[in-house]
């Protein structure tokens, strides 16, 4: 994909948790927390209830992030991003995929938002690279060799 392109994509939490707590850990000359951030700029991130509530309890415990930051945090997902909602549909077609794939129930409700969104892609760094899913839906993992800072090559 080009550079200059923007991509509608999934988020998982992993990422947004880079973007929010720096870290030291490099891969291809930058750090995994200036690439989650540059991903997260330079696309249209979908995200879920799921991984709005991870994402919290997370930045709580590993950041210590105060209750109005999380608050604030809420509302500009909300404002900024489109959340989709976990509703039966979404639950039972996750169900679905635990037994086609192989995926742990948290990764297939991941997996079953992102696919009920419709996007293309879904960026995490703890389910299988270049995994396709139902033929409409590729988890990338934005930091493997391909990726950079300034996004996909």
């Amino acid at each position: 994909m080009p550079n200059n392109q923007t991509v509608i994509c999934f988020v998982d939490t992993n990422i947004w948790l880079y973007a929010f707590i720096e870290t030291d850990d490099e891969t291809n000359g930058a750090t995994k927390s200036a690439i989650a951030r540059a991903l997260i700029q330079k696309s249209v991130p979908v995200i879920s209830t799921q991984v709005v509530n991870e994402v919290c309890v997370n930045l709580l415990r590993r950041a210590n992030f105060s209750e109005e930051q999380i608050r604030r945090l809420i509302e500009s997902f909300y404002e900024k991003y489109q959340v989709i909602e976990l509703t039966k549909p979404i639950l039972l077609l996750a169900s679905q995929l635990r037994q086609r794939y192989s995926l742990s129930f948290w990764d297939s409700t991941i997996v079953s938002a992102a696919l009920s969104a419709g996007v293309p892609v879904l960026y995490s760094e703890d389910m299988q690279h270049e995994l396709t899913v139902e033929q409409q839906l590729q988890i990338r993992n934005p930091f493997r060799d391909d990726f950079t800072a300034d996004g996909p090559r």
